[in-house]
């Protein structure tokens, strides 16, 4: 199946959030090896919010306390931010799944409004329809939230823009050849 993407940056920016377990002072199992005083159960979950946008894969990401619609409006207004400093001076399509957060939120559907942004939805129970967004939270994963061994999630929240800086203007995406910062029209 071929790949699709739009034509220009800005013209769709994928949003969705990943779960990832706290990780307590010290340390987890992958610090300590597995036993019952180290497996950190109870202690919550961070909330990493996310947003690519679809020409360029231009990567936002924050670990947020929850998936609240307020803290999902103040993420979409920061990201359009952060895309503004990339060069992606307007978003003109969101596309969200249909989580309460962005389905139902007066604050994230003002945020969308005041960003003279349109909203879009996945139809319901196809993930794949928000796939930039579901690559993106794989490749965090993996070279970032998982890489290597973290002695809280505070010290993994401070390994985030690193990578984030890596990840837009030094690694090379296979889907594009190239980096996601290099794809960004000069204004």
């Amino acid at each position: 199946m071929p790949r699709y993407e739009r034509a220009r940056p800005g013209e769709l920016v994928h949003l969705d959030v990943k779960k990832l377990g706290r990780i307590p002072e010290g340390g987890r199992w992958r610090a300590h090896g597995r036993s019952e005083q180290v497996k950190g159960r109870g202690i919550g979950y961070d909330y990493v919010h996310v947003a690519i946008d679809d020409h360029t894969r231009i990567g936002y990401a924050e670990v947020l306390p929850d998936e609240k619609g307020v803290t999902a409006a103040g993420f979409l207004t920061r990201a359009a931010g952060y895309f503004a400093g990339h060069g992606i001076d307007r978003i003109e399509r969101v596309i969200t799944d249909n989580a309460f957060a962005y389905r139902n939120s007066a604050a994230f559907h003002r945020a969308v409004a005041d960003l003279g942004t349109v909203q879009r939805f996945i139809k319901p129970h196809c993930p794949w329809t928000n796939g930039k967004a579901e690559r993106f939270n794989r490749t965090l994963q993996t070279e970032w939230a998982y890489r290597q061994v973290f002695t809280g999630s505070n010290h993994r929240q401070a390994a985030l823009a690193p990578w984030l800086k890596h990840y837009n203007t030094e690694r090379i995406h296979t889907g594009i050849g190239t980096t996601p910062i290099t794809r960004v029209s000069p204004t």
